[in-house]
């Protein structure tokens, strides 16, 4: 099963997706991650990616889907993949589908995950985690159990993103809604867009996914 998850900064994407990643054997992709996976490693994309971002410059969306293309054609992905932070336009959605074309497959969910922008600016900008073991935690939905020590580890260190305050939260919202909102519709006369309630606690947010989940497997199965 493919699935695309579509939401904005801080809505739990990466959570949700490392759990049905777990749960269905479907492979978690983040673009991130392959990018990096691929400038470590030294490839002749990698060392062209980091050229462009020494630089100071965007890694080209041409790039990026010719990474996604080989990574998609991977062993773990036999049983499908999550995209997660892919497609942001929908230009971007466009390369996709000329992909998936090529490779006779298909994307079968779309799963949007909804939020309030102030809650979710008040979340993220509550988030911090410790500096010795990397425990996350929120100042409001997730504090630790005694004020200024780790659950985990018991230390007294903390750190929190430079970019997680209420500014910078803003700014990203307001572009997911300019390039990544337009995507809804142009999914929405392709495949099935399901609908999340991401302001639900974790387990309720997992539960509706679930249901979704059993409804794709039973049209895919048709």
């Amino acid at each position: 099963m493919n699935i695309i998850f579509l939401g904005p900064p801080g809505a739990g994407k990466g959570t949700q997706s490392k759990r049905l990643e777990a749960r269905y054997g479907i492979a978690q992709i983040s673009t991130g991650d392959m990018l990096r996976a691929e400038v470590k490693a030294g490839s002749d994309i990698g060392r062209e990616a980091k050229t462009l971002m020494d630089a100071g410059k965007l890694v080209p969306d041409s790039m990026i889907v010719s990474m996604l293309e080989s990574r998609i054609q991977q062993p773990d992905c036999a049983k499908g993949f999550i995209l997660d932070g892919f497609p942001r336009t929908v230009g971007q959605a466009e390369a996709l589908d000329e992909v998936l074309v090529r490779l006779k497959s298909q994307i079968d969910v779309v799963l949007v995950l909804q939020v309030d922008e102030d809650a979710l600016a008040d979340r993220i900008a509550g988030r911090f985690s410790c500096a010795k073991c990397g425990a996350s935690y929120n100042d409001l939905s997730k504090p630790t159990e005694l004020p200024g020590r780790c659950d985990v580890c018991g230390s007294h260190d903390f750190v929190r993103r430079a970019d997680d305050n209420r500014e910078t939260v803003t700014s990203r919202l307001a572009s997911y809604r300019k390039e990544t909102m337009p995507l809804l519709p142009y999914y929405e006369k392709k495949v099935m867009v399901a609908f999340v309630d991401g302001m639900a606690p974790i387990e309720a947010v997992s539960a509706q996914i679930d249901t979704i989940m059993q409804e794709v497997e039973l049209i895919t199965k048709k």
